[in-house]
């Protein structure tokens, strides 16, 4: 009841400037997860609400996810995807000097969705979001599983883009098969890349099976993180990273430095840094 209350309000009720008197976009109540269709599980949106926070601790890259019923009823746009880019600008969401924000947009009832990049990403991120929407989100949208859908997505899109940008890492040409011995390399090499995204996207479902205690050697090792000072604009904060073995009762705590906040700020109420998209990003209908 609350989600379709906030969805409510997002259509339309809240005050408008002069400047937006004549548009009306969704407003967000937090920068990570605005869940207003109602189809992601409370457990699953605290984990990513989680990861996306610790995302933006570590790298200062904002990525929101945002799901509607319908864009119907907020300003016009003659496609979806002039509608993301528009908001994603609306909400100024990214780094202002950077551009690196990403917008995660699920449109349920309208049957699509895209993942709308800041003006900062090269044209090759355009299409690890492509695969990501067409291997991850998609095949799970198809099956009406959204929660698991938008949750895994969400992971692969913070570690083939998010993480891999701002390393510097810029994935290679899509392959496209030729029938020749090139094509044939180009098929190996995407097989390959393919497996290795698998791997990033479910990591989080087996991280705990494949781990050892380096105390009894045993897998299953669970590990936490857990912020114990928020970093201002003048100091680093401080974490720490918690291990246990549930078999031999192994128990470890390593401290780690959280950057100062930048310009994009951090929190659920700090909103975004002013970042903008030149429309680059990649969607998908199911």
């Amino acid at each position: 009841m609350l989600r379709w209350m906030a969805f409510i309000f997002a259509l339309g009720f809240a005050p408008l400037t002069a400047q937006e008197a004549a548009e009306s976009w969704p407003v967000y109540e937090n920068v990570y997860v605005n869940d207003y269709a109602g189809v992601i599980d409370l457990d699953a949106e605290t984990r990513i609400k989680g990861r996306l926070e610790l995302l933006r601790e570590e790298t200062g890259v904002e990525t929101t996810v945002l799901t509607l019923p319908t864009r119907q009823g907020f300003t016009a746009t003659p496609t979806m995807e002039d509608f993301a880019t528009r908001l994603f600008n609306h909400w100024g969401i990214g780094d202002a000097s950077r551009n690196d924000g990403i917008l995660i947009l699920v449109l349920v009832n309208d049957r699509e969705m895209r993942v709308e990049l800041g003006s900062g990403y090269p044209a090759a991120f355009d299409r690890q979001a492509q695969d990501i929407i067409d291997r991850v989100f998609l095949p799970a949208f198809r099956e009406g599983t959204f929660s698991d859908g938008i949750e895994d997505g969400t992971d692969a899109v913070i570690t083939r883009i998010a993480r891999d940008h701002v390393a510097g890492n810029v994935p290679g040409d899509s392959w496209e098969p030729s029938g020749n011995g090139s094509g044939v390399i180009g098929w190996v090499f995407g097989t390959l890349a393919a497996l290795g995204a698998l791997v990033a996207v479910f990591s989080r479902k087996i991280i705990d099976r494949l781990s050892r205690c380096p105390s009894c050697g045993e897998r299953g090792v669970e590990t936490a993180r857990h912020r114990l000072v928020a970093p201002t604009r003048s100091a680093t904060g401080r974490g720490e990273k918690i291990m246990d073995c549930p078999h031999c009762g192994y128990h470890a705590v390593t401290p780690y430095s959280i950057p100062r906040i930048t310009s994009s700020s951090s929190g659920s109420s700090g909103g975004f840094g002013g970042g903008s998209s030149s429309g680059g990003g990649a969607s998908g209908r199911w």
